[in-house]
């Protein structure tokens, strides 16, 4: 996978992307993770990437022709690499001409109002990027979103500052429109280190147990169970017996019950979408109304 991140602010990543999991992904080669300063494609003698907004108002406003600069710079770039990796395999050379080939001929419309292709510069192709801006008007990050952009290729992020971005942004340029929580930050830089944190981690041979990630918190639609370690007993609080027993069948009842229950206590809203039996809900119903005391 790559990822580039088109931000003012570049050296915010360097910590993040040279550490923990990132960093090691970055190294075995999992992931390729790059930040451009979009203040390097202002078209003025300034170098400015905003301006008042038209209307009047407080703030400033991101102008759209350094981003979109910036997007179809990464798009070109993105696209040399992809056919120089495919010229070095075997027959590849052919099969990028004859890529290439159908790209050129495939005939060029002019989009209607509002759709996104046909607008950049760079021709849309099998392997456009998703153009994702961080914002707090966008859709409410979730774990099914996280692996639907796991799943992707190449993945550019957007992160302003100041008011807010030139509406043309939103309509003519981005795929997708993010936020992480109701409240408003400084930047979209924070956001996107947590997108990428969670959709890196998803990627094949990145964890050292993919059944870490399949077991997370929301990957089943609930919180996850509770987790224990040595020593057995801590000052008197003891690992519960089921966890010792060897008996692998109970130990995955148990955590199925515990994720259940922490869910119900903590997520209730969760439980609307999850996907239980018909006999999970009838105990997790019992134990709640005092029923049932099975955990």
């Amino acid at each position: 996978m790559r990822i580039d991140v088109l931000t003012l602010f570049p050296e915010m990543f360097e910590g993040v992307f040279g550490s923990s999991i990132l960093g090691k992904a970055r190294e075995r080669g999992k992931v390729k993770l790059s930040t451009v300063n979009f203040r390097d494609f202002a078209n003025n003698k300034h170098n400015t990437v905003d301006d008042t907004p038209y209307g009047g108002g407080g703030g400033m406003v991101l102008k759209p022709e350094p981003i979109f600069a910036a997007v179809e710079s990464v798009i070109r770039s993105a696209r040399v690499e992809e056919r120089e990796g495919a010229e070095a395999e075997p027959g590849g050379e052919e099969r990028a001409d004859r890529e290439e080939r159908e790209e050129r001929e495939e005939p060029h419309r002019e989009s209607a109002p509002g759709e996104k292709d046909g607008r950049l510069s760079v021709e849309p192709s099998r392997s456009s990027p998703r153009i994702i801006l961080m914002c707090p008007q966008g859709e409410p990050l979730t774990q099914a979103k996280v692996r639907e952009l796991a799943a992707e290729s190449h993945l550019v992020f957007i992160c302003g500052h100041y008011e807010g971005f030139d509406e043309r942004i939103r309509e003519h340029l981005v795929t997708d429109e993010l936020s992480i929580g109701d409240y408003v930050l400084t930047g979209g830089e924070l956001p996107a280190m947590v997108v990428i944190d969670a959709v890196v981690r998803l990627l094949p041979g990145v964890l050292g147990n993919d059944q870490s990630a399949a077991r997370d918190s929301f990957s089943d639609g609930l919180l996850e169970h509770p987790h224990y370690t040595r020593p057995p007993e801590f000052r008197g609080w003891k690992v519960p017996d089921v966890l010792l027993s060897g008996n692998h069948a109970e130990i995955d009842k148990w955590r199925r019950r515990q994720s259940l229950l922490r869910t119900a206590k903590r997520r209730p809203d969760l439980l609307r979408n999850a996907e239980l039996t018909e006999q999970e809900r009838r105990w997790l119903e019992e134990v709640q109304n005092g029923t049932n005391n099975e955990i």
